[in-house]
């Protein structure tokens, strides 16, 4: 198995050794089979997509297939450390409902989304009237499962109105680095935004 992309090895960094980790949207299971490796952490990957399913357990992952939709009612309040969801945010009907659910069944949340008010999109916007596609973003308007898309503001509001505690923010510019003047203008210069929260 490869390295992992910079955004996935943030979050990897953030979760301790021996952790119990509960990964909404594994995908094919690349981050927790980094951290089973890496950091002696048990837990399970949730997958809707029976293809990623597959590949998660080939990479060795406890994964269940479930919609995210249905909320984490199979759980037990704080069953685990941390509860991460890269990637998948916008992808969810409702992103508070889940937030909460997050924080009911973990100690901490973990998200990584793409940050709409990214200069670039704004570009795509404004000049050349078309909906944005970037890295982060990177389906036509026709076929992407992107329903709820934010901006780093809109994300940090809605915590707010939930009582959530953000206990750290990093943002990554589209080639997964530190941009430039990131943290002056994260919400314009941020292609990905990661938060790891608590509740307040």
């Amino acid at each position: 198995m490869t390295g992992l992309r910079r955004d996935l090895q943030i979050v990897a960094d953030w979760i301790g050794s021996g952790s119990r980790v509960l990964d909404l949207g594994c995908g094919d299971g690349h981050l927790l089979r980094h951290l089973y490796e890496s950091r002696n952490v048990t837990g399970y990957g949730l997958e809707i997509d029976p293809e990623q399913i597959s590949e998660s357990v080939a990479n060795g992952v406890n994964v269940i297939q479930t919609d995210l939709d249905q909320g984490l009612s199979d759980f037990e309040a704080e069953a685990f450390d941390h509860v991460v969801m890269t990637q998948t945010l916008q992808a969810v009907q409702r992103p508070d409902r889940l937030l909460l659910e997050m924080l009911r069944v973990g100690r901490e949340g973990i998200v990584t989304f793409p940050n709409f008010a990214y200069w670039r999109l704004r570009y795509y916007l404004a000049i050349l009237g078309r909906m944005p596609m970037s890295g982060a973003l990177a389906y036509a308007w026709y076929e992407t499962p992107n329903i709820h898309l934010c901006t780093i503001h809109d994300f940090e509001e809605l915590c707010r109105e939930l009582g959530i505690r953000i206990i750290e923010r990093r943002v990554l510019s589209h080639e997964l680095k530190p941009p430039r003047l990131g943290g002056l203008l994260p919400n314009l210069l941020a292609e990905v935004a990661l938060y790891r929260f608590r509740r307040a």
